[in-house]
Parts: structure tokens; C-alpha cells; sequence
């Protein structure tokens, strides 16, 4: 478990990476070796809504906390954002730890 300290988007990074590549590591692919800040969910990762909540509970358990408002980073005017980035990730994280 990480310190409850506030941490940067570049600090944040790797850390979303590193989540990114835990959930990835029983797929047949080796596109997880290829993400960075611009790597999106959808497109690059080809993940599901599913996967999406897998995220978000791998988040959660890796910065122990149930507290944090994903609402926030998964919708946009009541609607559910198609796409996200890791550094999109990363920005909400560096925001809301």
C-alpha cells in the first residue's frame, strides 16, 4: 500500500502503469509494454466496461481507498466518457489522493 501522501501526475504515472500492466498480465497480448502517458483504455488497450471497473477496484486496493470519486473521471454531462488516457488517470489521481 502507498503513503497517503499527495504525489504529483509524474509521480502518479508509473503507478497507473504499473495497475494498467497487473491487469493485463494474463491476456494474450504484448501491448502492455507499450503504455505510456497518451495510451488510451479503449483504443490501444482494447478494454472493455468491464475492464473499466476492474481499474477502478485495482485503483481503490492499490491506494487503499474506497473514498475516491470516479464519477468524476468516468462521465462528462451524465454521460459516460468513451475513452480515457493513463495520463488522464494519472491527473485524477494527483487530484483526489
Amino acid at each position: 500500500m502507498q503513503p497517503k501522501t499527495a504525489a504529483t501526475k509524474q509521480q502518479m504515472l508509473p503507478q497507473v502503469i504499473a495497475i494498467l500492466k497487473d491487469i493485463m498480465v494474463d491476456w494474450e497480448t504484448d501491448i502492455s509494454d507499450d503504455i505510456g502517458p497518451d495510451t488510451s483504455l479503449v483504443e490501444d488497450l482494447y478494454f472493455t466496461s468491464l475492464d473499466v471497473v476492474q481499474l477502478v477496484v485495482a485503483v481503490e486496493k492499490h491506494f487503499d481507498r474506497r473514498d475516491l470519486p470516479f464519477e468524476l473521471l468516468l462521465m462528462t454531462d451524465g454521460r459516460y466518457v468513451d475513452d480515457l488516457t493513463v495520463e488522464q488517470i494519472a491527473s485524477f489521481l494527483e487530484s483526489n489522493l
